[in-house]
């Protein structure tokens, strides 16, 4: 019997009951990432986890996380084990510190067993762009639609039934839709909720620490063990931790979950929308009131561009210590400045070099008003819109996207209405800060897709909540990809 495709809970109950080891789950995750054909992995831990696994805390056997096989997405920095980044600039580097995300697994006796693809630098949305090149998705054995990014690979060894869950990073919408597009639960809480301490840096004020479950309880489970401050973050919060899984149950009779008007009219899909509307209808019987909401559609098509200026420009100051001379790949040259050009010119795709590009053109003084400062504004148009909504309700529910997951070849990245509200909203819980989960809703080609909730900053036990009753009324928890 395997348990890698199993919830944390019940792989808990299976070593209290002396059905399987942690040593048997360790051999059995690696094993099944050894065979891994998605290209999810960077790097497979097998020295390391079978070292890790003879020397667990069994004063921390009453952990959920104790003893089971986890995966980490390759821009946490982890002590002695490779950690590139998905990028030829960072191939080889091995960090001499563990990000505290690592840290606080570790400490609950979590085993890591890899670290996972991802797009170059986190850089992209479609998990391709890794210097391993294309990361697949699991639902799809024809291997032609995307798995999403940046988290590709995170969200692979997951619905593969790799690992029960695994650790990713977003900073628009890296993990909650890779999560729609692999049928996985995808969950991201509030800026600062969870240290970035040893992640790397994308855009700092849009970075967000996030992971993939199988179930609500499981991502509520991994973040009372996550959250909290840290003082090596200086931007992680001091507000208590509560017991996220404490209400999880609890009626929404009452609960007011406002819908988009905008986005849900942007997309054509039938199969989504009667998904979407056989949830809303749910919660309806479970006593929420459900409203249709207006935001200005000029805002909502303007979040992206927003967030491309903000986050390219954040990136190019974030990513100028990647230079051949302190660490990584170095390319010699006659000179320092030499070095620098050489190793940057070679080390970065050209994906990469545009982001930067962008971001550098919008920094240059005679360009700031027009581009960064102008973006930064609009940021703030695009959070009070939002705010005003969250004034009079208490969840913001809509598709997560607006369709299954797109071919790898032949996508179409035209900027149709469709494309720039449906296909990228989600970046404004980053802009704001907001914790937002994503959870499969249906099927369509035997493909999975999902919906998404957002709520106030550090309401993550009402957001929880919800979507607890939402996979209640969906039937949609603990997928997994079946084999063949």
């Amino acid at each position: 019997m395997g348990y890698m495709n199993k919830s944390l809970t019940f792989i808990h109950e299976a070593i209290l009951k002396g059905e399987v080891t942690p040593l048997e789950l360790v051999k059995e995750a690696l094993e099944l990432a050894k065979k891994d054909d998605n290209n999810a992995f960077e790097y497979i831990c097998e020295k390391e986890a079978l070292e890790a696994v003879q020397h667990l805390d069994e004063s921390k056997k009453d952990s959920l996380l104790y003893g089971v096989p986890v995966v980490i997405k390759d821009n946490y920095s982890t002590k002695d084990i490779p950690t590139t980044g998905s990028s030829n600039i960072l191939n080889g580097y091995v960090p001499i510190f563990s990000s505290e995300v690592v840290l606080r697994l570790e400490k609950e006796g979590a085993i890591v067993i890899g670290k996972s693809t991802m797009d170059e630098l986190a850089m992209g949305g479609s998990g391709t762009t890794g210097h391993l090149g294309v990361t697949y998705n699991p639902w799809d054995k024809e291997k032609i639609y995307q798995v999403g990014g940046s988290s590709c690979g995170s969200a692979a060894a997951v619905s593969a039934g790799i690992v029960p869950y695994a650790i990713g990073s977003d900073t628009g919408d890296s993990v909650r839709k890779p999560a729609s597009l692999a049928g996985l639960v995808g969950f991201k809480p509030t800026w600062g909720r969870i240290s970035r301490f040893g992640l790397f840096p994308f855009a700092t004020s849009l970075d967000h620490v996030a992971y993939f479950t199988r179930n609500v309880y499981d991502s509520a489970y991994l973040l009372n063990v996550l959250a909290g401050h840290d003082y090596k973050d200086a931007s992680s919060s001091f507000k208590e931790v509560e017991d996220y899984t404490a209400k999880l149950s609890d009626s929404v009779k009452g609960r007011k979950i406002a819908v988009i008007k905008e986005i849900v009219g942007s997309i054509s899909d039938k199969e989504v929308l009667k998904k979407f509307d056989e949830s809303l209808a749910f919660l309806k019987g479970q006593g929420a009131q459900v409203d249709y909401v207006s935001i200005d559609s000029k805002l909502l098509k303007a979040i992206y561009p927003t967030y491309i200026i903000i986050s390219c420009a954040e990136a190019t100051s974030n990513n100028a210590n990647l230079d051949g001379i302190k660490f990584g790949n170095r390319i010699e040259g006659e000179s320092f400045e030499e070095v620098m050009i050489n190793t940057r010119t070679n080390g970065f795709s050209p994906l990469i070099k545009r982001r930067f590009v962008i971001g550098s053109f919008s920094l240059l003084r005679e360009n700031q008003d027009e581009l960064f400062v102008r973006a930064q504004k609009c940021r703030r148009l695009i959070v009070n819109a939002f705010n005003k909504v969250f004034e009079n309700y208490d969840c913001i529910y809509c598709p997560a996207a607006p369709s299954i997951a797109p071919l790898i070849k032949g996508t179409n990245n035209n900027l149709s209405d469709e494309y720039l509200i449906a296909d990228n909203y989600l970046a404004f819980a980053n802009m704001g800060g907001y914790p937002s989960i994503t959870l499969p809703l249906g099927f369509e080609k035997n493909m999975p897709f999902g919906g998404n909730l957002s709520a106030k900053p550090f309401q993550e036990s009402l957001l929880l909540n919800v979507a607890s009753v939402v996979e209640k009324g969906t039937g949609l928890a603990d997928l997994v990809v079946k084999e063949d």
